[in-house]
């Protein structure tokens, strides 16, 4: 059975919902009985392991996939870590996130696998397909009124959309305009760590 969001929000210490950051901000301790007295003193291997799991969850990817994208990443010629989380950002469901047509990534996810979303006017129901610039994401017509698609865009009015994306609310579609620069990427995480333990 598959853990509550937000008890992994709280041990991994990012906000994966908005319900886990909401918690977060009252509860800001690890999860458990004993979490307000737990002392953080990892060793190098865990801070890396932490940070790869960290990593699955924001793009809630499998372990699997993490090391599939690791290792293309790790053909490039560019920095592996920016690569990696380039190529992360580009999927179909992280695009449909960043746009603000889902509140979360699993949401996202959700709304591709059920077949809402069209890549250049044809369905997809792959969350894991990669964009590539100009390519054209768009909300089916018949899910326009999919009322937690709404919802979403209309939570969404105040979240900046990053500079690699562009979004039409109104036609209810978005494009990836260029491959992101890691300093473009709203993600707090230090990829390199992830980078390394895999490099083992």
């Amino acid at each position: 059975m598959a853990r509550p969001k937000v008890k992994i929000a709280r041990a991994l210490g990012i906000p994966l919902t908005s319900k886990a950051a909401r918690i977060m901000e009252r509860r800001p301790s690890l999860p458990g009985q004993h979490g307000q007295g737990r002392k953080r003193s990892p060793s190098v291997f865990k801070t890396q392991l932490i940070e790869k799991q960290r990593l699955k969850a924001i793009y809630n990817v499998s372990e699997k996939q993490l090391h599939k994208y690791y290792e293309k990443a790790n053909r490039s010629e560019d920095n592996s870590g920016d690569v990696l989380l380039g190529l992360l950002e580009t999927r179909v469901d992280s695009a449909i996130y960043r746009m603000g047509f889902a509140s979360t990534i699993y949401a996202a996810r959700q709304f591709v696998s059920h077949g809402h979303f069209e890549i250049n006017g044809k369905q997809t129901r792959t969350p894991s397909q990669q964009l590539k610039p100009g390519v054209m994401v768009s909300v089916k017509e018949k899910s326009k009124t999919h009322p937690q698609i709404i919802e979403a865009l209309t939570h969404s009015q105040n979240i900046q959309v990053p500079e690699y994306l562009e979004i039409n609310k109104v036609q209810m579609s978005g494009k990836l305009i260029s491959f992101p620069l890691r300093g473009q990427i709203p993600v707090e995480l230090n990829e390199q760590l992830v980078i390394e333990l895999y490099s083992k």
